[in-house]
């Protein structure tokens, strides 16, 4: 009987007996399979205290980066001799370009904070941040916009209805001309969507996930999530309520769609047409000092009906169009 040959290797170090090369094992870890996307950070081999320092990570992160783009942008005010960014009588961003952008830009570099964290901290990839898929769902994403347009519509409509009938003086449009409200306009194009969609990345992603990791019920994730969501807002009682749910019914659609399409369309789509609107009238800084910003109880009717078309609309489609749920 012929012996064994041995490894493949006539010279080097396996011929004098060393081990065989070993590949190094890879550095993300496979999420687990047939998971919601809440349950995506709790991985086999990856140890739950991860996700804690995450968060810590996240929250500072989010703080440092805020203050880091006020003082970078009122140093360019006295260096550069650039508009003033922030009023320093009430200490609000200015309601120009230049404080719109400041304001913006606090919160936009937070996307990448959030999947950086995902990808050192966490050990997955940073598209699992964004569904069960592993990726954004563009054309999902899409529809969700078109929808969000319709709900946006059906909602204002329903407010200024509310307040009519309340005796409320709606103020809801206004034209300050085209110089006031196109550059404006073209700081609202290029940055809400990153801003929005950094917010969402935060409370609806990662700390929803974070949650997910310890607990297998989403209602907590969603519960507190919201609640940091909403505190991180000036508004009055029912400004607050508004936002709260907001972020509840967002998170929810997280769950039951698999992914944070749906919740980014529809924040997008209300920051463009909220920032656009106080452009175009131009309240720009009234709109920017949120405990300024009168939300008065009646609006709230807008607030249902906008969620409450969104989330049917969105649920009917995600069934029509067999949208992926959970993780393979």
């Amino acid at each position: 009987m012929q012996e064994n040959p041995g490894p493949p290797f006539p010279y080097g170090p396996q011929a004098a007996g060393y081990p065989y090369p070993q590949q190094a094992p890879p550095w993300f870890v496979a999420v687990p399979r047939g998971a919601r996307f809440d349950q995506l950070a709790a991985i086999p081999g990856v140890r739950p205290w991860r996700a804690i320092v995450g968060t810590l990570i996240v929250g500072a992160g989010f703080l440092a980066i805020g203050v880091v783009v006020v003082i970078g942008f009122m140093l360019g005010t006295e260096l550069f001799a650039l508009p003033e960014a922030v009023n320093p009588e009430t200490g609000v961003p200015r309601g120009t370009p230049y404080g719109l952008a400041m304001t913006l830009l606090s919160i936009a570099p937070v996307l990448l904070l959030v999947q950086g964290t995902a990808a050192l901290v966490q050990r997955r990839r940073p598209g699992t941040l964004s569904s069960v898929v592993g990726r954004l769902r563009w054309s999902w994403m899409a529809r969700c916009a078109a929808l969000g347009v319709l709900a946006l519509a059906l909602g204002q409509g329903a407010q200024y209805l509310a307040l009519s009938i309340s005796g409320v003086d709606t103020g809801m449009f206004g034209w300050a001309g085209w110089p006031v409200f196109l550059p404006l306009l073209i700081v609202i194009v290029l940055l809400v969507p990153f801003q929005a969609a950094a917010e969402e990345y935060v409370f609806r992603g990662w700390f929803m996930q974070a949650v997910g990791a310890h607990v297998r019920n989403p209602v907590w994730g969603i519960l507190i999530g919201s609640a940091l969501f909403a505190s991180l807002h000036g508004y009055s009682w029912a400004g607050l309520v508004d936002v709260f749910a907001f972020g509840a019914v967002m998170a929810w659609l997280a769950v039951r769609t698999g992914g944070l399409e749906a919740p980014i369309a529809l924040h997008v789509v209300n920051n463009v047409v909220a920032f656009g609107i106080s452009a175009a009238a131009g309240d720009m800084e009234d709109a920017l000092d949120q405990a300024k910003t009168p939300v008065p109880w009646q609006s709230l009717a807008g607030t249902v009906v906008q969620l409450g078309v969104y989330a049917f609309g969105v649920m009917y489609l995600a069934k029509k169009q067999s949208i992926r749920t959970i993780s393979e």
